[in-house]
C-alpha cells in the first residue's frame, strides 16, 4: 500500500511553519515542550470545578487565556481546546459559528500565550443536542453528511488562528474532507492531527461529564473502534496518512501502547498519544486514597508512553508533569 499521497496533500513544511510547531514535533527531544494540556472552554465567565477530574476546571474565555499563559510559563508545548457552547441543536451549529466559543478562545489564547501551539478538537458531540459525533439520519450517524460539517468547523478554527486542527469524530474520510476544505479556504499550511486510533473505551466517562456530551441514546461503538482490534487500528492509521494527516494520534494511551509502538515502527510518522480523562481520574483517585505515589506513577506512565513511541503526549497531568520533568516538586 502506498502511504504517501504526495504533494499537495502531503506538505512536510506544515510542521516547520513556525517555532511552536517545530518544537512540538522535534525528534529525539523530550520534556515539557512535548506536552499538550487539554482545556475545556465555555461561554461562562471564570472557572468551574469538574467533580470527576479533581484539580481541573472548565474555563471562560478570559480564564482560559490566563491559564494558557501559566502553561506557557511552565514550558508546555500546547493546548488542545474543547468547546462547551451556550446552546446545542441537532446539527451542532455552534461548532462552526464564527463567534463560537472555540474561535473566541483561540484568539484570546494566541494573544496571551503566543509561545503555545493551539490545537482545536474538531467534532460535534459537545455541540449536538443528541450527543453524537455527527449528523443523524434517524437514529444513526450519517457519515457522509457529517464530513462537510467537520470541514466547516476546521476552517472556522483555522480562520481564528488555530495552529493545528484535530478531527476526533471517527468518520470515514474526515481527514480528506478537512484537508480539502482547509486548502480551498487558503489554509494549506494548517496541519491536521488526526485521532486516527480512537477506541470505544470505558475511560472517557469523566470527559463526557466535563463537557456534557454523553449520547442521549445508543453509544458510539458504531464509529469508534472496537477495543481488541489492532489490525483495524493500523488500517485506520494508514488511511489517515493517505488522506493527508500530518500527525496521527492514539487514545487511550495506556491501553494502546502496543498500537503506538507498531505505528511508529511501520509508518515513521509523527505520533501523539492521548492520556484520557479516565486515566487521569484513576490516578487521582488512587493517590487520594494513599494507595499510590502520584508523582512517581505519573512519571512512570509518561515514560512508558514516550518509550512506546509518542512524540507528543496529551495529558491532563501536563501542569504537574511539566514541573516534575524539570525536577521540581
Amino acid at each position: 500500500m502506498n502511504l504517501i499521497s504526495g504533494f499537495p496533500v502531503q506538505r512536510p513544511r506544515r510542521l516547520r511553519e513556525n517555532p511552536v510547531l517545530r518544537r512540538l514535533v522535534r525528534e529525539g527531544d523530550w520534556g515539557p515542550q512535548k506536552l499538550v494540556a487539554p482545556l475545556f472552554v465555555t461561554t461562562k465567565k471564570g472557572k468551574q470545578r469538574i467533580s470527576s477530574m479533581p484539580g481541573l476546571h472548565r474555563f471562560g474565555i478570559a480564564a482560559a487565556a490566563a491559564e494558557a499563559k501559566k502553561l506557557e510559563g511552565l514550558g508546555i508545548g500546547g493546548v488542545l481546546l474543547f468547546g462547551i457552547p451556550a446552546s446545542k441543536d441537532e446539527r451542532g451549529s455552534q461548532a462552526f459559528a464564527a463567534g463560537g466559543v472555540v474561535p473566541q478562545a483561540v484568539q484570546a489564547i494566541k494573544k496571551a500565550a503566543p509561545g503555545l501551539a493551539v490545537i482545536t478538537d474538531v467534532c460535534l458531540c459537545e455541540y449536538t443536542s443528541h450527543g453524537h459525533c455527527g449528523i443523524l439520519r434517524g437514529r444513526s450517524v450519517d457519515n457522509d453528511a457529517t464530513l462537510p460539517v467537520l470541514s466547516e468547523i476546521a476552517v472556522s478554527h483555522a480562520r481564528s488562528g488555530a495552529d493545528l486542527v484535530a478531527p476526533s469524530a471517527m468518520m470515514d474520510g474526515q481527514v480528506a474532507a478537512i484537508r480539502r476544505g482547509l486548502d480551498k479556504a487558503g489554509f494549506t499550511q494548517v496541519p491536521v492531527m488526526s485521532y486516527s486510533v480512537k477506541f470505544a473505551s470505558a475511560l472517557y466517562g469523566p470527559f463526557r461529564e466535563a463537557v456534557g456530551s454523553s449520547p442521549r441514546f445508543g453509544d458510539r461503538r458504531g464509529y469508534q473502534m472496537d477495543t481488541p482490534n489492532a489490525e483495524e487500528a493500523l488500517r485506520e492509521t494508514a488511511l489517515d496518512i493517505q488522506e493527508g494527516a500530518d500527525i496521527v494520534m492514539v487514545k487511550p494511551a495506556l491501553t494502546s501502547l502496543d498500537i503506538l509502538r507498531t505505528i511508529k515502527r511501520r509508518f515513521h510518522w509523527p505520533a501523539a498519544a492521548y492520556q484520557v480523562s479516565g486515566e487521569y481520574a484513576l490516578v487521582k483517585a488512587a493517590a487520594a486514597k494513599g494507595w499510590v505515589d502520584e508523582k512517581r506513577l505519573v512519571l512512570e506512565l509518561a515514560a512508558a508512553i514516550r518509550r512506546a513511541g509518542a512524540d507528543i503526549l496529551i495529558t491532563y497531568h501536563a501542569k504537574e508533569l511539566a514541573g516534575w520533568l524539570k525536577g521540581k516538586g
